[in-house]
């Protein structure tokens, strides 16, 4: 294998696995998130979307502060899937967040 053909191989895995670790970290916010809006306004469900669920909106860390994320209606992904809300969850002096997901 010549050296040009060696140096883009070692750089394209190197990428990769950048990719992969970083793929899989959780970011820990040293500031508390806010209390959760009381109450957020559900709109009915759309008419043409019937069955979707409501993902309730969110606080969400910008690398700078908390914003509010709305929330909306979602497709489950498969028949009788239940949808389990993301929260801030307190780690080790700080706060990471655990994504929502679908589950039977």
């Amino acid at each position: 294998m010549n050296s040009t053909r060696k140096y883009l191989f070692t750089i394209v895995g190197g990428l990769m696995l950048a990719a992969t670790l970083s793929a899989g970290a959780q970011v820990v916010v040293r500031i508390g998130p806010p209390p959760p809006r009381p109450v957020e306004r559900v709109p009915p469900p759309p008419f043409e979307h019937r069955g979707w669920v409501w993902q309730e909106g969110y606080h969400r860390w910008d690398g700078h502060g908390y914003i509010w994320v709305p929330g909306h209606y979602a497709e489950p992904p498969y028949e009788h899937a239940h949808w389990d809300p993301g929260h801030w969850a307190n780690r080790g002096g700080g706060y990471v967040w655990i994504e929502g997901h679908w589950h039977r």
